[in-house]
């Protein structure tokens, strides 16, 4: 290549903004969930069990993948990835079971976003100084924040003029043929241009490189883990039922525009986010972004207007996105950047364990109760844990 490694740096954060484009398919699950309930006569809880399972998939397989990301490099990893994701979009296009979506969706589904996820953002925030990694972060990231802003209206044009099992084959083509490309663009600098490392194989913060082994019993990794599973519920739980919760609580048809609407804020605070941590420190960040959230979830069950729901869907968004940029940012300082992939998939299985606390807890008190009401208050004490436990986060200074 001709281009300086700082053009290079940008082509390959591009790519990877633009191969979270598309998995963030994962982020419209709430409308074709309603179809699922509407026209197929599916409970509440039974049309979030796929989309739990992917998330519980993806979160678990970005260790192993993120592993062999370390290894092998993003571009296979990737490539593999938009070949699982697009194929178990295309898989649950011959089914109508749960059981089985919760394999084809869930689990093949679930592995190719894992791939694709973690291969992008570790291999983006690698050709970028330590000062630079949390707006990188946010910037990568925001693509899958983003991508219900087109995903969420085509999902929901090809439900009304084609079937639910139409619609899975159309979004699993893209899947298949847009990540597979932009795989081909990926790469990792070569070991000597990595900013901000050098021979000297520094963190950020002047510790080690740390290995999964060695992180998986320090103190930081366990407070960033909870810390990531308290503040993930709350937003999982209202992407998968949002759509849902804007009939139930405002008895707005068009419920599929507040997917739009917080994905374009999700999108927003992921970069939002990683300024601020770049500036105010990650855990400073962190406790803000946790506070604000806990709030909007106490009010979240007054929210009985379509002005007032898209505002909780605005600071919602804002505040679930901004995790995504926060937390690599905040692995890569305690740990380096070396073992990136795996050790930033260690703490994303935290996220994974929200994905399933919090859909199923909103299916299932919406079957009961007809609400989302107590789904909110779970919500927001998990948040308010987790900013107690976010005051504890400290940079390891040895870990043995």
């Amino acid at each position: 290549m001709n281009s300086t490694p700082k053009t290079e740096g940008w082509i390959v954060a591009m790519a990877a903004l633009a191969i979270n484009l598309i998995l963030g398919i994962l982020y419209s699950w709430s409308v074709i969930q309603k179809a699922l309930v509407d026209e197929w006569g599916w409970t509440n809880t039974e049309a979030s069990l796929p989309y739990t399972v992917c998330i519980a998939t993806f979160a678990v397989m970005m260790i192993f993948a993120g592993r062999a990301q370390d290894k092998y490099g993003p571009r296979p990893i990737a490539f593999l990835g938009g070949i699982l994701f697009g194929t178990g979009l295309i898989a649950s296009s011959f089914s109508q079971n749960p059981t089985i979506m919760m394999i084809t969706f869930g689990i093949i589904g679930g592995m190719g976003i894992g791939f694709g996820y973690s291969a992008v953002t570790p291999c983006a925030i690698k050709w970028f100084a330590p000062e630079k990694k949390g707006a990188i972060s946010g910037i990568v990231v925001s693509g899958v924040g983003l991508s219900p802003v087109y995903i969420a209206p085509l999902t929901n044009s090809l439900l009304s003029s084609h079937s639910i099992q139409q619609t899975f084959l159309y979004l699993g083509i893209l899947a298949f043929l847009g990540i597979t490309v932009l795989s081909l663009i990926l790469r990792n600098p070569p070991t000597g241009k990595i900013p901000g490392t050098g021979s000297q194989k520094k963190s950020s913060h002047g510790g080690n490189q740390y290995t999964w082994r060695e992180i998986i019993t320090a103190k930081p990794f366990i407070l960033l883990w909870t810390a990531y599973l308290m503040s993930a519920a709350a937003g999982l739980m209202l992407i998968g039922h949002l759509a849902n919760i804007a009939f139930i609580q405002a008895k707005w048809e068009a419920g599929f525009m507040l997917v739009v609407i917080l994905s374009v804020f999700n999108a927003l605070g992921r970069v939002a986010g990683g300024f601020l941590s770049d500036r105010a420190g990650r855990t400073n960040a962190l406790l803000i972004v946790f506070l604000v959230q806990a709030a909007n979830m106490f009010l979240f069950s007054f929210y009985h207007s379509i002005p007032a729901l898209i505002a909780g869907s605005v600071i919602a968004g804002l505040a679930y996105g901004a995790l995504f940029a926060l937390f690599p940012a905040a692995t890569a300082d305690f740990f380096g950047v070396n073992n990136l992939g795996v050790n930033y998939g260690m703490v994303f299985t935290g996220w994974g364990v929200a994905g399933i606390i919090g859909p199923v807890t909103g299916g299932l008190v919406a079957d009961i109760t007809g609400a989302y009401n107590i789904s909110y208050i779970v919500s927001a004490l998990m948040l308010i844990a987790g900013a107690i436990l976010v005051k504890q986060i400290k940079a390891p200074q040895k870990i043995s």
